[in-house]
C-alpha cells in the first residue's frame, strides 16, 4: 500500500534552502519515492491554515518512506533543511488498490 510524506515548510534561509531542493531528488531514487506536490501554489479552502510551502512525497510502502527518511542518502539534505527551514512532517498510509 502506498505511503505519503506530507511536509509543511517555513523557509528561513531561502538561498541555502535552494541547495536542499537540489539535493533531495537524488536521495529518493533508491527508495522509489517521487514528488506529488513540491511547493505549488496553495489556497486555503477552510480554516486558518496558510502554509508557506507544502511538499508531498509518495512511496510504495511506509517501510520505504521511513528507510528514505533515515537514510545516508538523505542525511546531508535533511541536515540542510533543518538548518534553513522549520518543518512539520507526517507519514500517512495510502489506500490499497
Amino acid at each position: 500500500m502506498p505511503a505519503y510524506v506530507i511536509v509543511e515548510v517555513t523557509v528561513h534561509k531561502p538561498t541555502e534552502y535552494e541547495d536542499y531542493k537540489k539535493l533531495t531528488p537524488g536521495s529518493l531514487k533508491n527508495y522509489q519515492g517521487k514528488f506529488i506536490v513540491r511547493g505549488g501554489k496553495t489556497e486555503t479552502l477552510e480554516g486558518e491554515w496558510n502554509p508557506q510551502r507544502i511538499v508531498v512525497l509518495e512511496f510504495p510502502t511506509t517501510e520505504l518512506a521511513k528507510a528514505w527518511w533515515t537514510s545516508e542518502e538523505y542525511a546531508p539534505a535533511k541536515a540542510l533543511r533543518q538548518r534553513t527551514a522549520h518543518t512539520r512532517m507526517i507519514l500517512v498510509a495510502g489506500l490499497e488498490g
